[in-house]
């Protein structure tokens, strides 16, 4: 399963909250504050049960339930206010977010987010995808900083599109490769350091010119997903230091 396919797997995923009986304006006030998680909000009315409350389902299978009345606190003309307290256990089952159109400067947040945790945990597994080599000259020597945090061991990943005249730094493994997943997407992945908890991924395909779609998520088995293929399909160089398919070039 290579990278589109995860996104595209994530993406299928999507899980629904129906809230029953609401009243008005609750289900949207939740699908706005839901609006980046995959996540559906439907309305159903039932002749048994109480009013506002919703049911967590992914397909078939029941995942939670919150009474609205504890998640919502309305006032005379004002929206309603969400405290994470009283819905923690939905928020349990929501690791992954989607996100249809990021800009570049959204994505580097995001990314920046990651390395931070990476950089924090000083040890394990830091994996980025700059799409292309040119890209990735402008933040050589802020992972080369990274690749000297502790024991941390950083892999990039790029097309060699841009390449010329560019020196790749010291410290991270640089894997060329000219996948068009690699030219294509962007990614950046963190093991944790062997504690689940603070594992975390970004992965996001760019389908138009500066727009991305694709997931950020906290969920160890879809952060081991990607470390996974990534180790799979990257990590064996070509004997003549060029990339062929399922391969790359590490300097």
């Amino acid at each position: 399963m290579g990278l589109f396919e995860i996104i595209a797997t994530v993406d299928d995923a999507e899980k629904t909250l129906t809230v029953f009986n609401p009243e008005a304006g609750v289900a949207t006030a939740l699908r706005e504050h839901f609006a980046d998680r995959n996540l559906v909000i439907e309305k159903a009315e039932s002749d048994a049960g109480p009013r506002n409350y919703a049911v967590l389902g992914s397909d078939d299978e029941f995942l939670a339930a919150i009474d609205v009345g504890d998640v919502l606190a309305p006032t005379n003309d004002v929206a309603p206010e969400f405290t994470r307290e009283t819905y923690e256990d939905v928020l349990d089952e929501l690791d992954e977010t989607m996100f249809t159109s990021y800009d570049t400067e959204r994505m580097v947040a995001a990314s920046k987010e990651i390395e931070d945790r990476a950089w924090r945990g000083a040890a394990g597994e830091l994996h980025a995808g700059f799409q292309t080599c040119a890209r990735f000259s402008s933040q050589a020597a802020v992972y080369d900083h990274i690749a000297e945090r502790g024991s941390l061991d950083v892999h990039v990943y790029a097309h060699p599109e841009g390449s010329e005249g560019f020196e790749p730094p010291s410290g991270p493994t640089l894997h060329r490769s000219t996948e068009t997943e690699i030219h294509d997407t962007w990614f950046v992945a963190y093991d944790g350091g062997g504690i689940d908890a603070t594992k975390c991924a970004l992965l996001a395909e760019e389908r138009l010119p500066g727009s991305f779609y694709g997931f950020w998520t906290y969920d160890p088995e879809t952060v081991d997903d990607v470390l996974d293929y990534l180790h799979t399909a990257y990590a064996i160089p070509e004997a003549d230091g060029a990339a062929t398919d399922g391969g790359a070039e590490e300097r």
